[in-house]
C-alpha cells in the first residue's frame, strides 16, 4: 500500500472516530431538555404534599397552631398553616375550628397569589392558587387568579423569548426572584398576622364587654329582685303592724237598736192609698247615731224617699267600736 493510501485510511479512521465521539457527546445534550422540563403544575389534588398528609390529626393540629403562631400562614411549601389545616380538614371534616381558621387565612392567600403573579413567581402563584382551590373550589377570586397566572406567564415567556436571556442571566434572575419572594412573604405574613391579632383582640374585647354587660345586667336584676322582696316584706310588716294596732272592726250584726221611730206617711200617698218601699243605706257612728243616709232604690220612685231618709236619720243604736255602714228596706203600707 502506498504512503498516500495509508494516509487516506488513517484520515478516514480519525474522521469516523471523531464522528462517534461527537454523537456520544450529543446524547446528553439531547436528553437535557427532558431533564430540565418543568415539574407538573400543582393542582388542588396535589396542593397538600404527601409529607403533610402523612401526619396524624393531632400532629397536624399542633403543626398548624405552631405555623400560625410563627407567621407561616401560607408559606413555605409543606410547612404552613393553610396546608396543615387543609390536611386536618380531610381527616376531621366536622371540626369548626379548622373551618374558622381557613376562613381567616383564605383572603391572605388570595393577596399572596396576586403578589406572586406581579413579581412573576408563577410556580408559587400556582401553588397558592391550588391551595385556594382545595380550600374552596367555588371561591369568587379563583377563576380570576387562574386567568391572571396564565396571562402573565404567557406574557413572561414572550418577553423572555424576545430578550433572549442567557442561562446565566436567567439563573441570576431566579435567585433574585427567590430572595425577593422570601422577603416579601415574610413581610406579608407578619402584616397578616398583625391584622389577625388585631381582629382577634377586637373580637375578644367585644366578647369581654358583652360578658361584662350581661354580668352587670344580671347583678342589676338580682339587686332589683332583692329590693322588691325587701319592699314587699316591709309592706307586709307594716300591714301586720297596722292590723295589730287597728281596733276590731264592726259590722251590721253588731248594731243594737235603741230607738227606731217609723217614718211619716206622706199625706198625698196616704189619700191615694199608694204603698211602696225604700231601701236606704246609712252609716252608724261609734256613738250610735246615724251620720249619713241615702236612698239606694225606691218603688215607686221619689214618693217615699224623703220620709224614709228623715226617719233613718233619727234612729239610735248602742255605741260601737267602729262605724258601720249597712242597708235597710223600709215599707210603706196605708193599711198598717
Amino acid at each position: 500500500m502506498s504512503v498516500v493510501s495509508q494516509l487516506s485510511v488513517a484520515l478516514a479512521l480519525c474522521c469516523a472516530l471523531a464522528a462517534c465521539q461527537k454523537e456520544e457527546a450529543a446524547q446528553p445534550t439531547a436528553a437535557a431538555p427532558a431533564a430540565t422540563q418543568a415539574a407538573p403544575a400543582v393542582t388542588a389534588e396535589t396542593a397538600v404534599s404527601a409529607k403533610v398528609t402523612a401526619l396524624t390529626a393531632d400532629q397536624l393540629r399542633d403543626a398548624a397552631r405552631k405555623a400560625y403562631a410563627e407567621n407561616r400562614l401560607y408559606a413555605p411549601a409543606e410547612d404552613n398553616a393553610v396546608e396543615y389545616y387543609l390536611a386536618l380538614r380531610d381527616k376531621a371534616p366536622g371540626d369548626a375550628a379548622v373551618s374558622s381558621a381557613l376562613t381567616d387565612l383564605l383572603p391572605m392567600t388570595v393577596i399572596a397569589t396576586e403578589q406572586s403573579v406581579n413579581r412573576e413567581d408563577f410556580a408559587e402563584a400556582q401553588r397558592l392558587a391550588a391551595l385556594l382551590e382545595k380550600a374552596d373550589a367555588q371561591h369568587p377570586a379563583l377563576a380570576r387568579l387562574k386567568a391572571s397566572i396564565a396571562a402573565q406567564q404567557d406574557a413572561s415567556v414572550k418577553r423572555a423569548a424576545q430578550q433572549q436571556l442567557t442561562a446565566e442571566e436567567e439563573a441570576k434572575r431566579k435567585v433574585e426572584l427567590e430572595k425577593k419572594r422570601v422577603e416579601d412573604q415574610k413581610k406579608q405574613q407578619e402584616e397578616a398576622a398583625r391584622q389577625l391579632a388585631a381582629q382577634q383582640a377586637a373580637s375578644k374585647q367585644a366578647d369581654d364587654k358583652a360578658a361584662a354587660d350581661r354580668a352587670a345586667a344580671e347583678q342589676q336584676r338580682a339587686a332589683d329582685a332583692r329590693a322588691a322582696e325587701q319592699r314587699a316584706a316591709e309592706q307586709r310588716a307594716a300591714a301586720a303592724r297596722q292590723a295589730a294596732a287597728a281596733p276590731a272592726s264592726a259590722d251590721a250584726s253588731d248594731l243594737r237598736p235603741l230607738s227606731m221611730p217609723p217614718p211619716r206617711y206622706p199625706p198625698e200617698a196616704l189619700r191615694a192609698g199608694t204603698s211602696g218601699e225604700v231601701q236606704v243605706e246609712f252609716t252608724v257612728g261609734t256613738d250610735g247615731s246615724v251620720t249619713a243616709a241615702r236612698v239606694v232604690r225606691s218603688n215607686p220612685a221619689r214618693i217615699f224617699d224623703r220620709e224614709a231618709v228623715n226617719a233613718v236619720r233619727k234612729w239610735r243604736f248602742q255605741p260601737i267600736d267602729a262605724p258601720v255602714t249597712t242597708r235597710r228596706t223600709i215599707g210603706f203600707n196605708p193599711q198598717s
